[in-house]
């Protein structure tokens, strides 16, 4: 490995390619190379340190992406979303604030503990969960922008407050969690929904409760009947694989093969059926 004052030399060189060699040979080292390169973003030279995080980056990613194939592989039926989501969310933004917003959805959850405290019966706890992360917090469907992939990643959901059906679905299943609700993602053909009690509601649409007929107006469109299994909790490993399938057809739609056949692996893996 390099000593730090030659990696200094080296990124300072004015042959392009010199610059890029030493660059990839740096990737190629991975973690065990990350921690000396971090103490070089100390320094005070702008293209040094910006060589220096493209280069970590680099290898974050890489590392994220090899843990995520791996815990495709692993991953159980009713396996730990939440850990799933966020090595999702770092294997395509490794700068990702994770242990601060992990504080944020802590706190979320202890608000929301006092909140439901309050109420007297379910409806009134579905209430107060909907009123704080629809109205207070602002979460909402992201209609404008439907298609963007930062719907899908954890940090980019509690920072936007904007997400697709099963990102806010999941956003209201780990909040709840932390506040002692048992929340369930329901996997209805055509609009993924939630359901606390016996109560469906869409977190999509701002919490609205959904009635019988609103859920039979959504499997019309896809042209089916109502069946008791499209009301089934949908399993983690089955949330799983619905939010990378939503990802694939983004990367395919946006033309970008390689996150499209990256995702198509990691697809691969947990579809053990």
């Amino acid at each position: 490995m390099f000593q730090k004052d030659a990696i200094v030399r080296l990124l300072r060189d004015n042959d392009p390619a010199t610059v890029t060699l030493l660059k990839e040979q740096l990737i190629e080292s991975g973690m065990e190379g990350a921690a000396a390169l971090r103490d070089l973003l100390a320094l005070d030279d702008a293209a040094v340190t910006a060589h220096v995080r493209e280069v970590l980056e680099k290898i974050e990613t890489d590392e994220a992406q090899d843990e995520m194939l791996l815990c495709a592989h692993l991953f159980p039926e009713h396996g730990d979303i939440e850990a799933a989501w966020w090595l999702l969310t770092l294997c395509f933004e490794p700068d990702a604030p994770i242990a601060k917003l992990r504080r944020k959805l802590d706190a979320w959850g202890r608000r929301l503990r006092m909140l439901v405290a309050k109420a007297g019966s379910a409806r009134e706890r579905l209430q107060a969960l909907t009123t704080f992360l629809a109205e207070d917090l602002g979460f909402r469907g992201n209609a404008e922008e439907y298609y963007d992939p930062k719907n899908s990643l954890l940090s980019d959901v509690i920072e936007t407050r904007l997400g697709i059906p099963i990102s806010l679905a999941m956003l209201y299943v780990i909040v709840g969690r932390r506040a002692n609700m048992q929340i369930d993602g329901i996997n209805l053909p055509g609009h993924f929904i939630t359901r606390y009690d016996r109560i469906l509601f869409d977190p999509f649409h701002q919490g609205r409760i959904l009635s019988r007929p609103d859920c039979e107006a959504i499997l019309a469109r896809q042209r089916l009947k109502t069946e008791s299994s499209y009301f089934a909790p949908a399993s983690p490993r089955l949330v799983l694989m619905r939010m990378l399938a939503n990802l694939l057809f983004i990367f395919e739609r946006a033309g970008e093969k390689q996150k499209h056949q990256l995702v198509m692996s990691w697809l691969k893996a947990l579809d053990r059926d």
